[in-house]
């Protein structure tokens, strides 16, 4: 980034992505951003509803910026466990993990900054931009 991004800015430009920032959750240097892509059950009152999706953290170092993600349940109590997704599933929530990553390699591209996968991230795991 030719010049250095505030964490401000940096909050502002990842808001504008999309529903995905968590900002309670942030911190300078650390960021972290989730999905609920599927609702399990749409039955109990949408308060209560549990979803299958995915997390991920992304995490600074100058102008590069490091992601890694989990996927799995994001329970009535508001909690992510990691889990295995059902396979009816498992399409859609592929579907928004690629759209968020695409929208976010375009705006750190933007700042001049890089995005590459966290390095204990297996290699089936990383993501790269359509």
């Amino acid at each position: 980034m030719p010049e250095r991004v505030t964490y401000k800015r940096l909050l502002r430009k990842f808001l504008a992505i999309g529903p995905y920032l968590r900002e309670e959750k942030c911190q300078e240097g650390e960021y972290y951003f989730d999905c609920l892509s599927v609702c399990a059950s749409a039955k109990p009152s949408p308060d209560k509803r549990e979803f299958w999706g995915w997390w991920l953290t992304l995490s600074q170092s100058g102008v590069l910026f490091t992601y890694h993600y989990q996927f799995g349940y994001y329970d009535a109590e508001g909690v992510w466990h990691e889990k295995n997704l059902p396979k009816k599933h498992q399409e859609e929530v592929n579907r928004t993990l690629g759209h968020f990553y695409e929208r976010l390699a375009h705006c750190l591209g933007e700042l001049g900054g890089q995005i590459a996968p966290a390095g204990h991230l297996a290699p089936e795991r990383i993501i790269s931009a359509a």
